[in-house]
């Protein structure tokens, strides 16, 4: 397999779910800041940019664990972690990629590069959280959700209250995804050490994951209604609450495929709001 194509699994281009989860909140944001009608060329520096830093995110992760995942069943076969390709190599592509999404918001405002570099940041340490903090789902929620408050400072100069709880609603999102993804690993993850949300809610897994789909849900819905939206946002709320109760039915019994399924059909969830957002603007 030649340099490209390692490179290409290892920035995980081949499995678009992680740009999704990072996308929809991106473009909630844009659209609430806009109004609903956010400018083409700002829309096409956000949605690139999401591409880029995941991707760059994807290559610090694999990095900062390639020496807890020849040890998981999920990661072993990993271009890092199997060998295939060297640790330098992936800090390159990482910081050529980090380095193409900075270039990409030159354009902008200062705020917006101000808070591309904490999300930076942000992004860069999340695989550290793991060593450490009880819960690094929340953390990733704000990696997650950084272009949240960077797409508010994009069209309007300034990062208002709302921008901070869609945030917040975010991080609950990630909670409740990631937790359903970190239970696949639980076994191999107790025996390295490492800290996850499956791990710190114990047997109250399921639940921990319910209350924060119905925290996020019920924080978006306030968003979105102190901003004007209405029916159709309601709507798009609804259908994304109808999907987190089908993704209790995946998860239940707590089956290693059922909760990876559950963890990548959140793409529909995320989907399902930024739907409501962008129809109520058009036809509300």
């Amino acid at each position: 397999m030649n340099k490209l194509a390692l490179y290409f699994r290892l920035i995980r281009a081949d499995k678009p779910i992680g740009i999704l989860l990072l996308l929809w909140p991106t473009l909630w944001a844009l659209w609430m800041a806009s109004g609903g009608v956010p400018a083409l060329d700002v829309l096409a520096i956000f949605v690139i940019g999401t591409a880029l830093m995941r991707s760059s995110g994807c290559a610090i992760n694999d990095y900062a664990d390639r020496d807890f995942d020849r040890h998981v069943k999920r990661t072993v076969d990993r271009p890092l972690t199997s060998g295939k390709i060297r640790g330098w190599e992936a800090v390159m592509v990482a910081a050529v990629l980090a380095i193409a999404s900075f270039l990409l918001i030159l354009p902008l405002n200062a705020l917006t590069k101000q808070l591309s570099v904490v999300a930076v940041v942000v992004a860069g340490t999340y695989p550290y959280f793991k060593r450490f903090f009880a819960i690094p789902q929340a953390y990733l929620g704000i990696a997650f959700g950084f272009g949240i408050p960077m797409a508010f400072a994009a069209v309007q100069g300034a990062v208002p209250g709302v921008a901070w709880w869609l945030l917040v609603a975010n991080v609950f999102w990630a909670v409740a995804y990631d937790t359903a993804y970190a239970m696949v690993d639980r076994d191999d993850d107790i025996k390295l050490g490492m800290r996850t949300s499956a791990i710190t809610f114990g047997r109250f897994d399921v639940a921990a994951i319910m209350l924060c789909y119905g925290a996020s849900l019920a924080i978006f819905l306030l968003c979105g209604w102190s901003l004007g939206l209405r029916w159709w946002f309601v709507a798009g709320v609804a259908v994304a609450g109808a999907i987190a109760l089908y993704h209790y039915t995946l998860i239940r019994h707590r089956d290693r495929m059922n909760c990876f399924k559950a963890f990548r059909h959140n793409n529909w969830l995320g989907a399902a709001l930024f739907i409501g957002v962008a129809l109520d603007y058009a036809l509300g």
